[in-house]
């Protein structure tokens, strides 16, 4: 018998957990394959279709979303397109072939209202249009294929694209003093561990007997929007850079159109129990992450 590379295709692909899969090699015995949104809009049926049938991948990976939380108030058939439609496309089609569906989800699937860590079976209840499209995203995938592998993460971060960190570290340079939440909950998490993690996951999707349906993967620890901040600034100094004051708030203080949950962290030993996955430490993944965006920017590079 001839062993063959598994393949994985990978839509969302310039998105910021996308963009971490294609800059790392592939595990051992599988090749990647990568669609941006340009490439295939994954809440157009017609390109999900042919994209999967001219590919055939044993595995794909779910890393497009809408993301836009506050808008999504507003715009709620694209954030339903994408979110829901988007996600029951490619499980439809994953199933036609009997690939495995990886699905990336998120914390806004709960209203926060939980004093604790929230557990893969605690009931959704989503208070956003962004959260509510997630949640019926989840649904689709649940109902249109068994073989699927839903990942709930949060306060998902990069070196590139539009994000906490990016935001914070361009603030520190522009004002004197930067005011954030400090009554909201969760665990920043860098998209290249959530990158490394999938790959680590992939061979186990292999087997016959791989432990599918809905886990939840962040960094460890918590923090607020506050305290995620202050880590930012501390790695600013330790690089030499001036930093403003930085001041706690309430969300009251802060009103946006959507609500987001006061607790947002998300107990992940269900996933260290079935695929011995256990992230670093929220601050050691910010650390990595702000060097990274700081070399870069000191070699001239794009942010």
């Amino acid at each position: 018998m001839t062993d063959r590379l598994r393949s994985v295709l990978v839509f969302g692909a310039g998105g910021q957990v996308g963009r971490e899969l294609m800059q790392r090699p592939a595990p051992r015995g599988f090749a990647t394959l990568g669609l941006t949104h340009a490439e295939a809009d994954i809440a157009d049926r017609k390109a999900v279709d042919e994209a999967v049938r001219r590919h055939r991948p044993d595995i794909i990976v779910n890393a497009a979303a809408y993301t836009a939380v506050d808008k999504a108030e507003s715009d709620l058939d694209r954030a339903f397109a994408v979110n829901e439609e988007g996600p029951r496309n490619l499980a439809a089609a994953a199933q036609d072939i009997g690939a495995v569906l990886v699905h990336l989800s998120t914390d806004y699937v709960f209203d926060g209202r939980k004093t604790d860590a929230y557990v893969e079976d605690d009931p959704a209840a989503p208070s956003s249009a962004y959260g509510r499209s997630k949640a019926a995203g989840e649904r689709a995938v649940r109902e249109t294929t068994p073989l699927h592998l839903i990942l709930r993460t949060a306060w998902v971060y990069a070196a590139h694209g539009s994000n906490f960190l990016k935001t914070m570290v361009r603030l520190a340079r522009e004002r004197k003093v930067v005011r954030v939440v400090a009554d909201q909950y969760g665990t920043p998490t860098s998209a290249a561990d959530l990158a490394d993690a999938i790959f680590a996951i992939l061979p186990r999707l292999a087997e016959k007997d791989a432990a599918l349906g809905t886990f939840h993967l962040t960094n460890a620890g918590r923090t607020t929007w506050n305290g995620f901040a202050q880590e930012i600034f501390a790695g600013l100094v330790r690089h030499g850079s001036p930093i403003p004051r930085l001041e706690a708030i309430t969300t009251a203080d802060y009103p946006t159109p959507a609500r987001r949950p006061a607790m947002s962290v998300l107990d992940c030993k269900k996933i260290y129990g079935a695929y011995g996955i256990r992230l670093r430490p929220w601050q050691d993944g910010v650390g990595a992450t702000l060097d990274a965006l700081l070399a870069r920017e000191m070699e001239g590079g794009r942010p």
